[in-house]
């Protein structure tokens, strides 16, 4: 299929009318040139726009355990199967994850991820302590918790639901036909149960990948047609920022038109849903950071990521201001 400027407009068209993109569409705009591709950021931006006006979504974590996991994911510093000199530490206690809600609540976020490394959390102590956790952000007000916490049982996710977590954090990673080259320590339909469980009982969840690990454009549009059948509610886009110690350590993939075209690929494909761009955005996208909203992005992580530095809030603040664009209060969808 050829995607000429006529094409491209009837597709937007079509997608701001309510129709999805086919695998095909799909697939012949991941293959655009770079040429090309200006065209497509005006065209995805067209469609954040009209779902989502003038207003972006700010979120922020805290790694509130580190390290020693048992997974095997070639990117991660938090394996334990690679030597990464990562901190490593067990959870957090309440009033320090407490002090990091105030925080990110106070630098414009809507939501607040509590991050935990590992499998999937204890149903014990651990999960008592961020169900406590999740209650006193609730109770104060300021921000909507979010955990990513692994996979999760139905016991699990119906007591976090309970104690008021509004969004659970559950990344595929990459396509189910490149998983297999990422982990190989559990099964891709483990994640995409979890997914699913986080749904039935009613949490928001917010689910995406790693880019720039070695997948191909199709692959990354495979996985992205996964999600929409998924029928998440949000997406993180992250991009990969290798990790000394790790299988990927010399992996370098991705330029900012790369990271960009994926952006418009994923906003053109979920038209409505919240696309946030969170981890390698320094290193990968440079001097092209803002034109991340002009590619179709509805919202961006500030702060610091899980185990490196991330841009300093008041920059991210700046640079939205400087757009034109307005940090909504509550979460996108």
């Amino acid at each position: 299929m050829i995607i000429n400027d006529s094409t491209l407009e009837e597709i937007v068209d079509s997608v701001i009318g309510g129709d999805l993109i086919s695998s095909e569409q799909a697939l012949a705009l991941a293959d655009l040139p770079s040429e090309r591709l200006s065209a497509l950021f005006a065209a995805a931006s067209r469609v954040r726009e009209h779902h989502f006006g003038n207003r972006v979504s700010l979120c922020g974590i805290i790694n509130a355990k580190s390290g020693l996991c048992p997974e095997d994911c070639s990117f991660c510093a938090q394996s334990s199967h690679h030597a990464t000199g990562v901190d490593c530490y067990p959870l957090l206690d309440q009033d320090t994850l407490l002090a990091g809600a105030r925080s990110v609540a106070g630098h414009g976020a809507a939501c607040y991820g509590i991050v935990t490394s590992g499998s999937g959390i204890s149903e014990g102590e651990e999960l008592a302590q961020v169900c406590a956790t999740i209650k006193a952000i609730r109770a104060e007000g300021q921000i909507a918790p979010g955990a990513s916490l692994g996979t999760l049982t139905l016991a699990a996710a119906e007591q976090l639901k309970a104690a008021g977590l509004v969004t659970y954090h559950h990344n595929l990673e990459t396509a189910r036909s490149f998983f297999p080259q990422i982990c190989s320590t559990h099964d891709y339909d483990d994640d995409v149960a979890t997914v699913r469980l986080a749904k039935q009982v009613g949490l928001r969840v917010c689910c995406g990948g790693l880019f720039g690990l070695g997948e191909t454009m199709a692959q990354r549009v495979e996985l992205v047609l996964t999600l929409r059948e998924l029928q998440v509610d949000s997406v993180p886009i992250n991009f990969l920022d290798p990790v000394a110690g790790t299988p990927l350590a010399a992996m370098h993939q991705l330029t900012p038109l790369d990271c960009l075209h994926t952006i418009a690929l994923f906003r053109l494909i979920l038209p409505d849903v919240h696309i946030t761009v969170c981890g390698g955005r320094q290193k990968n996208l440079r001097e092209l950071q803002s034109w991340v909203f002009l590619a179709g992005a509805s919202g961006i992580m500030t702060g610091n990521y899980l185990t490196k530095e991330g841009r300093q809030p008041a920059d991210d603040l700046q640079m939205i201001e400087d757009l034109g664009l307005v940090i909504a209060k509550e979460m996108l969808r």
